[in-house]
């Protein structure tokens, strides 16, 4: 890619005859155009230009080189045009992930839809509440919920997420007090358990400033859905999305603790590797996932009076 950046470059000094105004189309320093050129003469072990403070001519292995660079741009051009082409209708393989109980309800339901529309793209779908690396696993489009961290990747936020602490009237009931966040020590924290998981140690803000908690309990799960479940069943205190929780906190079943000092906020989005480099099907499916998302957020969040920030 280098190279063909730089036989461009070379070729456009040759056309226009001077670097500062091969520079002024390419939207490159004249300094840029003199280096790249270097280098492609070292690369060549010739001369390809003969420059003077006046003016600026091909040598006669500048002019071979260039007659045969025509065909190798024309070449590449065509090949960038029928890739384009291709692109522009949604098809091929798209490789998405997202947690597991918003891939479930959200998700996965959205697949078909997509697929009626589009019914020459392939979708691979993994739910997974664990962090896939998503340059190994050559994920195309991924749904987080998170402190956001893939700084590599285009993120498209669908929305701030408000994060509570709540458990089951039962277990606060039967349980020590629960006045302030050290008293978290003495309760059964529900955590979430898979390689790299932050969740044992629970960031809560208090006016202004952050207090970090090694907090524990005796049941784990790699499933933030389970941890919900446990938490109705009146097994502990879980740290949750108060999205997921909204419509059992409306009913009673769960309730907030600590409101005065909650957890730190997360961040629901699409990640993607570039606007520029996402195919036709992936744009279309962010699309999708963007709108069934933000209702999605809107309508749990309405149930205890609340919208999507």
């Amino acid at each position: 890619m280098i190279l063909l950046e730089s036989i461009r470059i070379f070729m456009r000094s040759a056309d226009t005859g001077s670097f500062s105004a091969a520079g002024r189309d390419l939207r490159l320093s004249p300094s840029v155009i003199s280096y790249r050129i270097q280098n492609l003469e070292k690369h060549l072990g010739c001369l390809l230009l003969t420059r003077t403070t006046r003016r600026m001519s091909l040598t006669e292995a500048g002019r071979i080189f260039y007659d045969r660079c025509l065909d190798i741009t024309a070449a590449v051009e065509r090949a960038e045009k029928c890739v384009e082409a291709a692109g522009a209708t949604p098809r091929g393989t798209l490789k998405v992930t997202a947690p597991l109980g918003l891939g479930r309800r959200v998700i996965a339901p959205l697949i078909p839809r997509f697929r009626e529309r589009h019914q020459e793209a392939d979708v691979h779908l993994r739910l997974s509440d664990h962090l896939l690396d998503l340059v190994q696993e050559a994920v195309d489009v991924a749904v987080r919920l998170s402190q956001m961290r893939d700084s590599s990747f285009t993120l498209r936020k669908v929305a701030g997420v408000e994060r509570v602490l709540c458990a089951a009237p039962s277990y606060l009931e039967r349980s020590p007090p629960l006045d302030e966040p050290a008293d978290l020590l003495r309760h059964d924290c529900l955590l979430l358990r898979f390689p790299g998981s932050e969740q044992f140690r629970w960031t809560l803000t208090d006016r202004g400033k952050t207090l970090t908690l090694p907090v524990s309990g005796h049941i784990d799960v790699d499933d933030g859905e389970t941890l919900t479940n446990w938490a109705l069943a009146g097994e502990g205190i879980a740290l949750k999305p108060l999205f997921e929780v909204a419509s059992h906190i409306a009913s009673g079943q769960l309730v907030t603790v600590l409101p005065k000092t909650p957890p730190l906020s997360a961040t629901l989005g699409i990640l993607y590797p570039s606007r520029k480099m996402l195919s036709a099907r992936g744009k279309t499916f962010v699309d999708m996932a963007y709108a069934v998302m933000r209702d999605h957020v809107a309508a749990q969040l309405a149930l205890v009076g609340k919208h999507p920030t």
